[in-house]
């Protein structure tokens, strides 16, 4: 690897964090009070307008007996309702419960009981997920009505007797039952000169959030990030990016805030610039483009099918729209070069791939943002980011065990001020993944180029397919797959074979009247893969399951096989 001072990135963390979240709320109302904070589908909120409602909303949870170190849970989609409870929480030095509003209900309730808190914030979709049948389970429940949120416009031609608007005001609103009473209206009557609460704040090294995740390992847990986590990824993002403008930046929150990735991006990270956040309660290609007409974006954090999608959308519709789109920052999996490409050709800007895991605040390792940047690649670290690459197996035994040589496969270590310091009341899943010295298993397989240092992902590492006795990473197959005519997605999974360990089999997503067949698929990978990497069965599917954040589920993906179920 090329000495530190030829990377093309600055390597230690220069820009000093901000020591708590609260701090980044109360520094932006201070210099930018009438600069808007939020856009919601044209509503907006300024920063001075934000604070106050962030103390009127801390002034609510400090009267149902919320303290430093409780815990509230948000049961949230995107909306200014959100970005205020996460700040409000913060502000009492309690801690952030996020969860995914359309979860399964009994994952949610698993959530829940798993770190106890005793006041909810939910939309009211979400409410009968948090209180089945009216039931709080002694807990506090309060209801966010997301068209409080909207223009008045909008909300008055939510109530006409049409057709469309009764089914936009059933996808927006839902019966809240006895017992549950509303966020909305408690925040709107505790706003005034006497909202202020008399409380001490966090500390850095407070948890600041709680996110739920598989790990490394797939089994549910929770994440504790403490205010100095989420802050250190702020400062080395604001690192990163040295072309933002503080106080002149329009953000695109398109990400879910109960994600690590729209977490940092959004609620902190944009805060920290001062810019103003356009909010949409979840992606859609024509909100966005409205979103881009009444308000150009110049910051967007994304996956790679939102920038697919975008791209061709605007490029059909008006190619003028992302022009003033500068930086664009992609995630949770692999950024296709073509998609790159096209993207950077639409805006005149650039697009790199990040990399990171919730453990991590999230994001450890990042393409620059300028010529050096190579699409298809993970980047490199970030600033005060050290990355380790070891044979996975080798370290099971021996957590010093020598680093494989560059370009060689590996599992990627890492260790940085944003990784966290272990699972909520969870040691042997934490004991698993945090190695001596912090050192944080990543459960990714990558490989260093000797020449630049750039990080490429091989795999996942529960995700590698071992087929008699080679190992086959999915990645690899599903983007040589990718290529044939015909076929819009696919998914490469492992299945048990007796003879094998494990065999190959490729899931298909193809277009209306194609036909592929397990012979025509070897046929196309001859030469595009190893032999042994070959599928051995080829099933179609309507769908691929995806995360929230777009991630093909390989999990999920092998409970769709015809007879199988995942272990």
């Amino acid at each position: 690897m090329p000495p530190e001072n030829d990377l093309p990135v600055p390597t230690p963390l220069t820009v000093t964090p901000a020591p708590t979240t609260t701090a980044l709320l109360t520094e932006a109302a201070r210099r930018w009070p009438e600069r808007v904070a939020i856009d919601f589908l044209g509503a907006t909120t300024t920063y001075a307008e934000l604070a106050d409602q962030v103390r009127a909303a801390a002034s609510v949870l400090h009267g149902l007996g919320v303290r430093r170190g409780d815990r509230v849970a948000l049961v949230l989609p995107n909306c200014p309702q959100h970005v205020v409870a996460f700040y409000a929480v913060q502000s009492l030095g309690a801690t952030a419960a996020e969860h995914n509003p359309l979860a399964a209900p009994e994952e949610v309730r698993d959530q829940l009981r798993l770190h106890g808190a005793r006041v909810v914030v939910a939309w009211e979709h979400a409410v009968a997920t948090v209180a089945p049948e009216g039931r709080t389970e002694g807990r506090t429940v309060l209801a966010v009505d997301l068209t409080a949120a909207m223009p008045l416009r909008s909300r008055l031609l939510l109530r006409l007797p049409v057709r469309a608007a009764r089914a936009q005001r059933a996808r927006l609103r839902a019966p809240v039952p006895s017992g549950v009473g509303s966020w909305d209206r408690s925040v709107a009557q505790a706003r005034g000169p006497h909202a202020t609460v008399a409380a001490p704040g966090p500390e850095p090294h407070d948890v600041a959030v709680l996110l739920p995740t598989g790990g490394t390992t797939g089994s549910p847990k929770l994440v504790p990030l403490t205010h100095a986590n989420l802050l250190a990824n702020v400062a080395q993002g604001r690192q990163w990016v040295p072309g933002l403008r503080e106080g002149e930046e329009t953000f695109g929150a398109v990400l879910p805030f109960f994600h690590a990735f729209g977490m940092t991006l959004c609620l902190t990270f944009a805060v920290s610039m001062g810019a103003t956040q356009v909010v949409l309660p979840s992606f859609d290609v024509d909100l966005v483009l409205a979103a881009l007409r009444r308000r150009p974006l110049t910051f967007l954090a994304g996956v790679p099918p939102m920038f697919d999608r975008l791209e061709a959308a605007a490029g059909a519709k008006d190619p003028r729209l992302l022009r003033s789109l500068r930086y664009a920052i992609s995630g949770a999996m692999a950024l296709d070069p073509a998609v790159a490409s096209r993207w950077e050709a639409a805006t005149g800007g650039l697009i790199i791939e990040g990399y990171g895991m919730t453990e991590a605040s999230p994001v450890l390792l990042g393409n620059p943002f300028g010529p050096d940047r190579r699409p298809g690649t993970l980047g490199l670290p970030f600033p005060d980011t050290q990355v380790r690459i070891v044979d996975p197996e080798a370290v099971e035994d021996d957590p010093d065990a020598p680093d494989v040589p560059d370009g060689e496969t590996g599992e990627l270590l890492a260790r940085g001020p944003q990784v966290f310091a272990g699972y909520l009341d969870a040691p042997e899943e934490t004991a698993a993944v945090l190695l001596p010295g912090g050192w944080l298993r990543t459960g990714d397989l990558v490989r260093r180029d000797p020449e630049d240092g750039f990080v490429t992902l091989a795999d996942r590492r529960k995700e590698l397919i071992v087929s008699g006795g080679f190992n086959v990473y999915p990645t690899q197959v599903e983007e040589a797959v990718r290529g044939m005519p015909g076929v819009v997605d696919v998914a490469v999974v492992g299945v048990p074979d007796a003879s094998l360990g494990e065999h190959v089999v490729a899931a298909l997503v193809l277009e209306p009247g194609v036909t592929v067949d397990l012979a025509s698929l070897r046929e196309w990978l001859q030469g595009r893969v190893s032999r042994y990497a070959l599928p051995r069965a080829v099933h179609v599917l309507e769908e691929l399951p995806r995360s929230q954040l777009g991630k093909v589920l390989r999990r999920r993906v092998r409970d769709l096989l015809p007879g199988r179920q995942s272990d």
